[in-house]
């Protein structure tokens, strides 16, 4: 496989997209544990602020209820002139004082401090203006104190007092409540937010992930793929292009290499093809030649001695018929070699004359009409050579089919009728052999051999331009 398209965009490194994608998580995980650490620290005040309107709301019933306190057992005292109904009075007298400053202290806002104030400072004008000189006229027997008026103004204060407390506790109770509404709001959009970090760093990973797997490890896999092929034999493997520029540089080293082993293995086998086709060149020209004429000027001989001379002529005849065999011998050697044909007629010749010679039909098909380069022709011939021999040796086959088609690319097809069931992982050296030719010209071969169905050889090779 040749990989000819080109990278030409920018490219990351790897080190980069990780420090990158790794900042980028960082960040989402510290938005998000900051969001959570501003819910808590919202929740933990909130939760102080409850507690302090509660209380508040609390040291308010409990002053109000020191001031019914006082109010009823004044009102009785007055009514019965007994003693013992003043004693919720002189209780709520002793404990208002106190009361009256934690409620001051408990107050939540500078305008709940301003109601505390004007309540606690009513309070004080009934016990000490209005209360205190009321039961002292009361104990005195003065007629004025038991009066209507009396009771009337009393009534009035406590009521004042108790409008603003109903003030005071219903500002609370609303401050509370919005508090309690913002807290849970906090509280939603705190979780909002965290889920939209968790989701966003969950994302991110899930991303991260597949760009790994798509940058990283499906080039890596390649690679390995790709340098398992290289070391079984393809040369013509290559590497495709990546953004990354680790890996893209690795491809690039190994395309160059690939590609560096691939012109060298070209240029031996082509080195290779040329002292082949010197030597069955010398061979037909010098020792082939040689031969001949010593076999004219044996068959000579032989016609200038009479056949009386039996012990000659037999000697002779012996000499001529070794002359011949070796001269057999000697073409089918350079023919074995580089065939003549294949150098003075080309590829189709040369294949034709190869069927002619097949000990089983051998029926070629051919549209190649113009000469190809010689190296090519050379390794196509002995590609053919090789698969009509292992039909011939090893399919045990009856009839073998050559077609050869050029077009942009040659394509040889080399089909038997045999037994089938070659295994091409486990084939020979001549199917290797065959593989080494193809890959060297940036070819493909390939094998179908079903059990009991024969034998097919495809070869594909480009004609350089």
């Amino acid at each position: 496989m040749r990989v000819r398209r080109r990278y030409g965009g920018p490219r990351v490194g790897l080190t980069s997209l990780t420090i990158a994608a790794s900042g980028l998580l960082a960040l989402l995980i510290g938005v998000a544990f900051a969001v959570l650490l501003w819910a808590i620290a919202d929740a933990n005040s909130s939760a102080s602020a409850r507690r302090a309107s509660r209380t508040a709301l609390v040291e308010a019933g409990n002053l109000e209820q020191l001031v019914l306190d006082l109010e009823t057992g004044q009102r009785g005292f007055v009514i019965t002139k007994r003693e013992e109904f003043l004693e919720p009075w002189q209780e709520a007298r002793m404990k208002i004082p106190a009361e009256a400053r934690r409620f001051r202290e408990t107050a939540t806002s500078d305008g709940q401090r301003r109601v505390a104030a004007q309540i606690t400072q009513g309070l004080d004008s009934l016990v000490n203006d209005y209360s205190v000189p009321l039961v002292e006229a009361v104990r005195r027997g003065d007629p004025a104190a038991s009066g209507l008026a009396a009771t009337a103004e009393g009534k009035r204060r406590v009521d004042v007092l108790r409008a603003r407390f109903d003030q005071y506790t219903a500002d609370e109770r609303a401050k509370l409540a919005a508090r309690e509404d913002a807290a849970g709001a906090n509280g939603r959009r705190a979780v909002i937010a965290a889920g939209v970090g968790l989701a966003a760093s969950t994302a991110l990973v899930a991303a991260f992930t597949v760009l790994q797997h798509r940058a990283v490890v499906r080039p890596v896999r390649g690679a390995a793929a790709a340098a398992g092929r290289f070391a079984a034999g393809d040369l013509g493997v290559r590497i495709a292009p990546s953004t990354v520029a680790e890996i893209g540089a690795l491809g690039a080293s190994f395309n160059t290499m690939a590609a560096s082993l691939q012109d060298s293995r070209r240029r031996v086998m082509e080195s290779v093809e040329a002292v082949h086709r010197r030597t069955a060149r010398d061979l037909h020209d010098g020792a082939q030649q040689r031969l001949v004429s010593l076999m004219i000027g044996l068959r000579l001989a032989r016609e200038l001695v009479p056949d009386t001379e039996s012990s000659a002529t037999e000697l002779l005849d012996q000499s001529i018929a070794n002359a011949q065999t070796a001269i057999d011998e000697l073409r089918e050697l350079a023919s074995g070699i580089y065939p003549l044909v294949l150098t003075v007629k080309g590829l189709v010749a040369a294949v034709r004359d190869l069927a002619s010679r097949c000990p089983i039909p051998a029926v070629v098909e051919s549209n190649c009409d113009q000469r190809i380069p010689a190296a090519v022709e050379s390794n196509a011939y002995f590609v053919v050579a090789e698969a009509v021999t292992n039909a011939v040796k090893h399919a045990r086959a009856s009839r073998v089919d050559i077609s050869l088609d050029l077009g942009e690319i040659l394509q040889i097809q080399v089909v038997d009728d045999g037994v089938g069931g070659v295994d091409v992982t486990t084939a020979g050296s001549g199917l290797t052999g065959l593989a080494e030719r193809v890959a060297a010209f940036d070819g493909t071969l390939t094998i179908a051999s079903p059990p009991g169905g024969g034998t097919t050889v495809l070869v594909r090779i480009p004609i350089p331009a």
